[in-house]
């Protein structure tokens, strides 16, 4: 498990997370979602240990996430951030296999190379592996990332915005790969998406942002409800329920 006590972080003079505190449960897909510059992100990347806290901590599996060596942490929690650029020109083979490296520090193993296998096969990658990051579109590279991200093997997958540059199709093969990683291999995922019906058609668990405050969380059900998103989003969003989810009708 995850615990979030009274974390905050102010950048130029103002709060962009304010005295959030959540516990996120394990083993269960949580979905950060919110209007822009609700604090999402940056709510995800203190819990990566990519940006400091400035007021509260993160405390993960019982110990406090400061206490952790990065090297240790790398084994335990991925991040895939929302702007990835790579310098080096690397095919998409070389990038998975840069999940790695918290294990094989670089020399990788009969074992490290199944895992990258196994993440490409996972992301549908297989015929397009020895292209390089420059050849591919912007759909081909963010699952390319996400590949990367998988052959971790972390207990705890965080993404923001991993839906970012994919058409429906593959946004739905990712939703589908993050649900097996849960499902099938018992990870933790977390993950910042602007689509809320996304949120409710493969979440367990929805953590709203607002104004850099926690504005609501809990079962879909309780998320994904017009009053509550309302409150959130400052619209109107009826709710429609589709082959058994909730959906929210806010394009109308």
């Amino acid at each position: 498990m995850i615990e979030v006590k009274n974390i905050s972080k102010t950048y130029g003079g103002k709060k962009v997370v304010e005295d959030v505190t959540l516990q996120i449960p394990k083993g269960k897909i949580t979905s950060f979602i919110g209007p822009n510059g609700a604090g999402k992100s940056t709510l995800l990347s203190m819990i990566s240990r990519l940006t400091d806290t400035d007021e509260g901590e993160v405390i993960i599996e019982g110990k406090a996430l400061k206490a952790w060596k990065s090297k240790e942490l790398a084994t335990k929690i991925s991040i895939l951030k929302q702007s990835n650029h790579v310098n080096l020109r690397l095919t998409v083979r070389d990038l998975v296999s840069f999940g790695r490296f918290p294990y094989s520090q670089g020399k990788l193993t009969k074992e490290d190379w199944a895992m990258v296998d196994e993440a490409i096969r996972y992301m549908e990658l297989e015929e397009m592996q020895h292209k390089y990051l420059d050849q591919l579109s912007g759909g081909q590279n963010q699952r390319a990332f996400i590949a990367m991200t998988i052959a971790q093997n972390t207990d705890y997958v965080l993404l923001d915005e991993p839906l970012n540059n994919l058409d429906m199709k593959h946004s739905v093969q990712i939703m589908k790969v993050l649900r097996s990683l849960v499902d099938d291999l018992g990870k933790t995922v977390i993950l910042v998406v602007h689509d809320i019906n996304f949120a409710s058609c493969y979440s367990d668990h929805i953590v709203a942002m607002k104004n850099g405050k926690l504005a609501r969380e809990g079962s879909i059900d309780k998320i994904i409800d017009s009053e509550t998103l309302k409150h959130i989003y400052d619209m109107d969003i009826p709710i429609q329920e589709i082959n058994g989810n909730r959906i929210g009708v806010y394009f109308a």
